[in-house]
């Protein structure tokens, strides 16, 4: 894992030899999972989720919520250096905000402005992008 504030690059072939199919296709394409068919959708396992690729540190369990759509929701990352975002016009119909790992700029999903206190935001993850580390 890099230094906090290290930029990770690493080659294509690299990233898909590090990468499960899944996890490539989400994180280094921009790809979304199937709702209801991941990993952490439903998790209520007490951790923090850190970015599939580099490791970093990106939300902590007791800012997730069932927001019903499928997928892990957060209300916020565990320090807000620890995404970055842009504006995404993939889906032609909207503009939607898209969230990456600030650190290797892995794609993770995106965010809305619907979801409950405190932040109001709903940081809609895939879980092919990250990694919970559970805590006891």
């Amino acid at each position: 894992m890099a230094d906090a504030g290290e930029k990770v690059q690493k080659s294509d072939a690299e990233w898909r030899q590090q990468l499960d199919a899944e996890s490539y296709r989400v994180a280094r394409k921009g790809g979304t999972e199937r709702p209801f068919q991941n990993a952490y959708h439903d998790s209520k396992t007490p951790g923090t989720y850190a970015c599939i690729c580099c490791g970093q540190a990106l939300f902590d369990s007791d800012a997730k919520f069932d927001s019903g759509t499928g997928w892990p929701s957060f209300t916020q990352p565990v320090a807000p250096e620890a995404v970055a975002t842009k504006s995404d016009r993939s889906l032609f119909l909207q503009t939607r905000t898209e969230v990456l790992c600030s650190r290797c700029d892995a794609h993770l999903g995106h965010v809305f402005d619907d979801g409950p206190a405190p932040t109001g935001k709903r940081y809609c993850m895939n879980s092919a992008a990250l990694d919970l580390q559970t805590r006891s």
